[in-house]
């Protein structure tokens, strides 16, 4: 999944999210390189005549265009968000190149989440509420990978006291 909980202190957790890539940077290059070689087989045919220059110039620009796509859909996906809990405080950071960095924080024991099946920009869109805001987290994700973050944010921000078997 594309998100990680990691325990920093003894008190102390964060949750790392971010958007899922399905083709790494390498990758993306091998399609780039392949597109190129594949798109000078027909230009043999015509090596050696006027006609190659062309043609090589749409191939050239089919070429930039991929690899310009892969650029702008790579910036668009360095977004992340950090949700930091700690005893008293639950901490969201949104970190956006294009926007900046988006905060919030409220008392742990106020924020809570809140899925909404229908009626947000995306199924079962996770919200959290608290200090009279309420925020989203996770709109990146899949739809089955909300649904599990949610249940888990549920759990973690659960205020449970500590037993004491002498107070029963």
């Amino acid at each position: 999944m594309p998100y990680r909980w990691k325990q920093t202190s003894e008190t102390e957790q964060e949750l790392h999210l971010w958007p899922h890539n399905s083709l790494p940077p390498r990758g993306a290059m091998v399609v780039v390189l392949a597109v190129f070689l594949f798109g000078l087989i027909p230009l043999i045919a015509v090596l050696g005549s006027v006609l190659l220059w062309g043609l090589l110039p749409f191939l050239l620009i089919t070429v930039l265009g991929l690899w310009l796509a892969f650029e702008m859909n790579y910036r668009a996906r360095s977004v992340s968000e950090v949700l930091t809990l700690d005893k008293t405080q639950a901490r969201l950071v949104h970190h956006d190149p294009r926007r900046g960095d988006q905060e919030w924080s409220c008392n742990r024991h106020w924020a809570r989440p809140e899925m909404h099946a229908k009626g947000g920009p995306v199924p079962h869109y996770v919200t959290l509420i608290g200090d009279g805001r309420e925020v989203e987290i996770g709109a990146f994700l899949s739809e089955d990978e909300r649904i599990t973050l949610y249940d888990e944010l549920t759990r973690k921000l659960r205020y449970q006291p500590p037993f004491d078997a002498a107070q029963r």
